[in-house]
């Protein structure tokens, strides 16, 4: 499949196929290709996801999740999270084999972009898991499966159950599997004219 094609075919699956089974390293290739593919704010690579596996843990989710099937019976539930200390911690193991001139630069840049502001450093695990849960659903569409983004939780439920760590975010949850039926017909697109302006509002 090309992708334009993933693009085009890519829907939000509710009813997966909880007999059908991936393996784990099927799993860990989908979530490789889209931290290789991915892009983030200054490389930082904000994003933790969590790869539940564990059917007991899933359960504890879906409760959280008001009763949502996909969450059990997905192949696969990976839990996004971001890292709101990566512009610290991280920030060397990124740059650290650039060139001086390039440290130079970036060092000071991505300090002066964060420090001190926790709305930044939020936006920017926000954005950048969107980034990375967009590119692993197109992945895997691209190799025959289907996906839900999921953000009906409660976040605060599930960061307890999985011990989120305090410096971590919660962006949204990703179900991957094969859909038992076809998607409902594309309704309430909105013509690219009423939405897309140029130069100004």
């Amino acid at each position: 499949m090309n992708t334009l094609e993933a693009i085009q075919q890519r829907r939000a699956t509710k009813q997966f196929d909880a007999q059908h089974r991936m393996t784990l390293e099927e799993k860990k290739a989908l979530l490789g290709i889209a931290l290789q593919a991915a892009p983030s704010a200054f490389n930082l690579q904000h994003w933790r996801p969590l790869l539940i596996e564990d059917r007991a843990q899933r359960e504890k989710i879906r409760e959280a999740a008001w009763g949502q099937a996909q969450v059990t019976d997905a192949s696969m539930l990976v839990v996004l999270c971001g890292d709101l200390t990566s512009w610290q911690s991280q920030v060397k193991n990124v740059w650290g084999a650039a060139a001086q001139p390039v440290q130079q630069f970036m060092f000071p840049a991505i300090d002066r972009y964060y420090r001190d502001k926790p709305q930044v450093q939020r936006d920017e695990v926000m954005r950048s898991s969107g980034i990375f849960a967009q590119t692993l659903m197109l992945a895997a569409k691209a190799q025959g499966y289907d996906s839900c983004p999921m953000d009906g939780f409660d976040f605060d439920a599930v960061g307890t159950i999985i011990n989120q760590p305090d410096h971590y975010q919660i962006a949204l949850m990703v179900a991957v599997g094969k859909s038992l039926s076809p998607p409902y017909p594309r309704i309430g697109k909105l013509p690219v004219d009423d939405i897309v302006k140029i130069d100004r509002f």
